[in-house]
């Protein structure tokens, strides 16, 4: 008879603990793999647990509100005939593994910088392997930490790449063109500067536009396309979004409008609206983005249209929306070509890949098929 560990889960490379801030789960309780069992905060984000096992819920080992380390033990699963005793030493015996390992822990890998023809580009590198590289490329007001719930779990036998755009994150402030095009023409240039002939490419929101446009405009570089919450499908887009994402200066001012991206304001956290201050204040980043955007949304519409490049798509493609989503409406996704994918997640807001993490890592997993 077999006993299942639930530990604190690892949500991108710079967490480093956890607080579980509410159980939805019960001693006694028979769970299922993918269930959400418990509600965690992190400095990035507030999101839920979802089973990593099956079976009976022996022990929660933790309590609400208490704030444990990456790794640390949650809960134990076990068979009703596993005795009280062997859960008992099982507990002991995992927390005294864990506290001999403390002192052996790995350094979590950093950001590069590579030079490209479109200018200084930061990116996140994880994985190795022969499968087809992967390129993750984030949306609007973002930056490869967007990621930070699927780069890892994306980087089984292959490298996966987390790009901050011109004009976001660590990469160049200066942007000579922040249409989808002039983006798209920047993201080619660092897929020749860290020597990708090909790549299976899932974008973001404006990062969705951007990787519909490269698979039209570059096929040959293209494997498969995973779009979330893609922009240039739908002809509108929430311009007080827009508008207060780059206006606002003060966080009681900035958090309703980073309330919108998902469908449970509860998921925003005070260190998400202060990340995004932290940001507008570099030398260049609010010019940016005010160009980026003028470039690509004005008066409530979208300038960029990608239906018809996603029809001429020699590559499997999919599209990934929530239903909730205040910023492009989910109806966006409507009549697109058959040989579309569209998968619609409910109680899901712009952040699908964040809001159900889990679920989105499955779907592009899927398509990766090389």
């Amino acid at each position: 008879m077999s006993i299942e560990p639930i530990v604190m889960p690892k949500w991108g490379l710079a967490m480093q603990e956890g607080t579980l801030s509410k159980w939805n789960i019960a001693e006694g309780d028979k769970i299922a793999r993918g269930q959400e069992i418990a509600d965690i905060e992190t400095t990035k984000i507030a999101n839920a647990f979802e089973s990593p096992v099956e079976g009976v819920v022996r022990r929660r080992v933790i309590n609400e509100g208490d704030v444990v380390p990456v790794g640390a033990l949650l809960a134990v699963v076990a068979d009703k005939g596993v005795g009280d005793e062997e859960i008992d030493a099982y507990v002991t015996k995992f927390q005294e593994s864990m506290a001999a390992a403390a002192d052996n822990t790995v350094a979590a890998p950093e950001p590069q910088v590579v030079e490209t023809a479109a200018g200084r580009i930061r990116y996140l590198k994880l994985g190795e392997g022969d499968g087809t590289p992967v390129v993750l490329i984030h949306g609007f007001g973002s930056d490869h930490a967007a990621w930070l719930f699927n780069h890892e779990a994306l980087a089984e036998g292959r490298t996966v790449y987390a790009l901050d755009l011109p004009g976001h994150g660590g990469s160049e402030k200066a942007v000579k063109d922040g249409s989808v095009a002039g983006l798209a023409t920047a993201v080619v240039a660092f897929l020749d500067a860290v020597d990708i002939k090909k790549a299976h490419l899932a974008g973001h929101s404006l990062g969705g536009a951007i990787a519909a446009h490269i698979a039209a405009t570059h096929p040959d570089r293209v494997a498969s396309l995973s779009l979330v919450a893609p922009a240039g499908i739908a002809g509108t887009i929430n311009q007080g979004f827009i508008d207060g994402f780059l206006g606002e200066s003060r966080a009681r001012k900035l958090r309703p409008v980073i309330e919108l991206l998902v469908a449970d304001p509860s998921m925003v956290t005070a260190d998400m609206v202060e990340d995004v201050l932290k940001f507008k204040r570099l030398d260049g980043a609010s010019e940016a983005l005010t160009a980026i955007a003028a470039a690509n949304f004005s008066g409530g519409k979208q300038n960029a249209s990608l239906r018809d490049a996603l029809a001429g798509a020699k590559v499997p493609v999919q599209v990934i929306v929530g239903e909730s989503d205040q910023i492009l409406p989910a109806s966006g996704a409507d009549g697109l070509p058959a040989s579309v994918t569209v998968h619609r997640l409910a109680a899901v807001g712009h952040l699908p890949h964040m809001e159900k993490s889990a679920e989105v890592n499955r779907l592009v997993a899927a398509i990766l098929r090389d």
